[in-house]
């Protein structure tokens, strides 16, 4: 399963996020593909995609600041 902590998504530079969200994404096709109307696995991807689309705002906000 795709887990992506909070830790682990600050310490990723933005390029790395967006390959790992395109990653979790596909992911995310292929779980709802085959399952039930929301699983686990599908609810843990859409919180992990969640954590770096967060990770990836709030630092186009520092950047902004700055």
């Amino acid at each position: 399963m795709a887990v992506v902590k909070a830790k682990d998504a600050s310490k990723m530079d933005q390029k790395a996020r967006n390959e790992k969200m395109k990653e979790l994404k596909l992911e995310l096709m292929k779980s709802q593909a085959g399952a039930q109307k929301s699983s686990g696995k599908t609810k843990e991807i859409k919180r992990a995609i969640a954590r770096l689309l967060t990770f990836n705002s709030a630092n186009k906000a520092k950047e902004k600041n700055k």
